[in-house]
């Protein structure tokens, strides 16, 4: 995931001033020193770096450390906010039309996921925003953009307006545009041409393809791998074309991410959506405030939470959860469970949202710990309803039945049902305490159906 290595550095410079009563310009020199390092490692811009250094410096020195504060935690607080404003303070949404159709224009190179994230966007205007999206494949110079726009198209029940690659991309727009109109579209994706590099040529035909469409949005693809060029590509295209918000791809690889906290500074373009992943749901809108909680190391909550709204079967989640605070669990709550956590993705992605557990997320091998769910889901569908009800039934000929149809050892199914008792022993345990009055039910779930969540990461205390 990008900005690891920046999250690792900044913490160990928070580190150093941690226990000293007051801010000195002696210890946050110190400090700043290794912030620098850390930012310039990250292929953060040297201009930006300086500027931000200086900011959290005037703001810092002499400051008096609050009651409740360290000037660690003082610190940390002010890199916060600088971050935030370096990103661009609040997220920057689609301008969608308050009546008639939106029109969004993709742009980008060759190879920076422009025609996935074409669909991506698709797949979130459905899933959030309940639109009603048409895509135009008006890339008629490579053949395979059209093919793969209409495989994504399938895959998301949208119609895909395409005349091949013989008519010219003006035209396509055109009609395309006419033929949305006419199903009733109220938001269409114009899948441009790319290019491997910025040639007049292509600037010439995105120039024509914006003067017909006039888009309320041109969008900028610009992949996290290529760092401090994606300052560069902005710039370009933005200079031609008035780019009115980026799509950060491939962010969760392993590029250091200096590129995206330079960018918003030096070109004033907002970066307005983020991919996480090669599904069609791992892209999300991009929040400021959130990222610099997740550099920081403070993970977040407000994504985890609003992952978990959309992804996950609510009344089904809070029936199970009811279940076992009242001591009533059994396999079928354990297996609903499991499939319930891996539709929010990878545990190490979970953890990297989860504050205190972030940092070991990096530790965790995702591959493993799956494979080992898929077969804890095999062994418990193997059961019978009675098994899975009541396990205690389970004697060795069960167990080697269990086993064979799951294709897993008898040794194996042995050691679920330890995990399972160990479990449900813990929520006997929960239960009575929270019958004793010791925990609250509602803060424990936490759900959406008139449930208040107790903490507001908007809100953080410092």
């Amino acid at each position: 995931m990008a900005f690891e290595s920046l999250t690792e550095r900044l913490n160990k410079a928070f580190k150093n001033i941690s226990g000293q009563g007051r801010l000195t310009e002696k210890n946050m020199d110190d400090m700043l020193r290794e912030v620098r390092l850390a930012l310039l490692e990250a292929d953060v811009n040297y201009r930006i770096v300086k500027d931000f250094l200086t900011r959290v410096k005037e703001k810092a020195v002499g400051q008096e450390v609050y009651t409740s504060l360290n000037p660690s935690q003082m610190v940390v607080k002010i890199v916060h906010d600088e971050l935030v404003t370096l990103l661009g303070e609040k997220e920057v949404p689609l301008n969608f039309k308050k009546s008639g159709m939106t029109v969004v224009m993709m742009v980008g190179l060759q190879g920076t996921g422009k025609t996935t994230s074409a669909g991506k966007i698709v797949s979130l205007l459905k899933r959030k925003y309940g639109r009603r999206p048409m895509l135009i494949a008006a890339d008629v110079i490579r053949p395979a953009a059209i093919e793969q726009l209409q495989t994504l198209g399938r895959q998301l029940d949208t119609e895909v307006f395409t005349l091949g690659t013989e008519t010219p991309a003006l035209e396509a727009v055109r009609q395309g545009l006419e033929h949305a109109a006419q199903i009733g579209a109220d938001t269409v994706l114009i899948d441009t041409a790319g290019r491997l590099h910025i040639d007049e040529e292509l600037m010439e035909e995105l120039a024509q393809i914006k003067e017909l469409a006039r888009p309320d949005d041109i969008l900028l693809t610009v992949d996290a791998m290529t760092g401090q060029d994606i300052v560069n590509v902005a710039q370009a295209f933005h200079q031609r074309l008035d780019v009115t918000g980026l799509v950060v791809t491939k962010l969760d690889g392993d590029s250091r991410g200096g590129g995206v906290l330079s960018v918003r500074s030096i070109t004033q373009v907002p970066v307005k959506f983020v991919g996480l992943g090669e599904k069609m749901e791992d892209l999300d809108v991009f929040y400021p405030d959130r990222m610099a909680d997740r550099i920081l190391g403070m993970g977040d909550i407000m994504t985890l939470v609003e992952q978990a709204q959309e992804k996950m079967d609510l009344e089904k989640s809070e029936k199970s959860a009811r279940r076992m605070m009242e001591g009533q669990f059994t396999l079928v709550d354990m297996l609903e469970q499991l499939e319930q956590v891996q539709k929010l993705g990878s545990l190490g992605s979970i953890m990297k949202l989860i504050p205190g557990l972030n940092q070991f997320a990096s530790q965790m091998d995702d591959e493993k710990t799956t494979r080992q769910m898929n077969r804890s889901k095999a062994i418990i569908l193997s059961m019978t309803r009675e098994e899975r009800e009541d396990p205690s039934i389970l004697r060795a000929s069960r167990k080697r039945r269990i086993a064979a149809g799951s294709g897993t050892s008898v040794q194996e199914v042995n050691a679920l049902i330890n995990q399972f008792e160990k479990t449900r022993q813990m929520m006997k345990q929960m239960a009575r305490m929270q019958k004793g009055g010791k925990m609250n039910m509602n803060a424990l779930m936490g759900a959406k159906r008139g449930m208040n969540v107790p903490l507001n990461p908007r809100r953080r205390k410092w």
